[in-house]
């Protein structure tokens, strides 16, 4: 064989490499292309329904009536659709929730990126982060039967079922999303930073609270938005800890119901499908989404807003 056939040879193996490459690569593009509709799709799917069926819905109530009535009973012979009594019991249950997950995911954050060595945050935070394979409806009896009989000692008027220890369980149960986000969130923030503070005579508080968590703030304010949208959604500590009677009340030692409560509580199948007391479920998911879609717009802005370049 000679050397021109040689070349050719040569230069047929390597195009014909070099296709099966570009094959192998338009193959992997495709199937992450795929995942993200995928994605996209599921959620553009998921909203239509709620909107398709919440139409229904609004077509038999006035939206006047559903945004300022403030009794929700559409259960009862003399149905009343104000979602104010579901709204109230969501936020102060995601409000106890976050006075308990924030400060502490916060400080637990600080501790582990500025304080704990590499051995003591390799056990730490695993460990931490095992909270959130806790199935619900085990935080939902903790509530119901460790924390609230504890709370009733200090508050002997204490009802059985109140939105106190529902929100104080699910702000431990939020704990690891809040504090392991922020942790990474500030273990980015550069070492130059950290040693120009010290250079100028600071802490290690002080370089912790001043620098590493004002540069951080992008990645963590995204950890609260999390905390905060794990929180609004929870279903089954609420469920079975706050009490399942939809009331408007803004106090915390009360008992009242949340829009997932409400939700679960509609979807064992008593109610025929398309009736009005079906289709609430769907407006009340609608509202829960919009609540949700807010704090994520706001967390997004103050992301931008605070996003550090270095």
């Amino acid at each position: 064989m000679n050397a021109e056939a040689v070349l050719k040879k040569f230069e047929t193996v390597r195009w014909s490499s070099r296709l099966l490459l570009q094959i192998k690569e338009k193959v992997i593009e495709s199937l992450l292309l795929f995942a993200a509709l995928s994605s996209v799709a599921i959620t553009v799917g998921i909203v239509g329904v709620l909107v398709y069926e919440s139409v229904g819905f609004f077509r038999q109530i006035s939206v006047l009536d559903f945004l300022t009535d403030t009794q929700w009973t559409p259960l009862f012979s003399e149905s009343h659709y104000g979602i104010l009594s579901l709204v109230s019991g969501t936020l102060v249950t995601t409000t106890v929730a976050l006075a308990v997950a924030i400060p502490m995911g916060s400080m637990i954050a600080i501790y582990l990126s500025e304080y704990a060595s590499s051995t003591v945050r390799e056990v730490i935070k695993p460990a931490l982060e095992l909270l959130s394979a806790v199935p619900t409806v085990v935080y939902g009896y903790f509530a119901l039967l460790f924390v609230t009989p504890a709370l009733q000692k200090l508050w002997p008027e204490l009802p059985g079922f109140n939105m106190l220890s529902a929100g104080l369980v699910i702000g431990i149960m939020i704990v690891p999303y809040v504090s392991s986000v922020s942790e990474d969130a500030m273990r980015a923030v550069p070492v130059y930073l950290r040693e120009g503070a010290f250079a100028l005579g600071a802490t290690r508080m002080q370089t912790a609270l001043r620098v590493v968590f004002p540069s951080a703030l992008s990645g963590i304010t995204a950890a609260y938005v999390l905390g905060i949208s794990r929180a609004i959604g929870e279903t089954m500590v609420v469920a079975i800890a706050a009490g399942m009677q939809p009331t408007l009340t803004w106090n915390p030692l009360e008992p009242a119901a949340t829009m997932t409560a409400y939700i679960v509580q509609v979807s064992l199948g008593d109610l025929p499908h398309g009736s009005v007391g079906y289709q609430t479920i769907f407006a009340t998911g609608l509202t829960l989404l919009l609540m949700t879609l807010t704090f994520n717009i706001a967390g997004h802005v103050l992301k931008k807003r605070y996003r550090q370049v270095y």
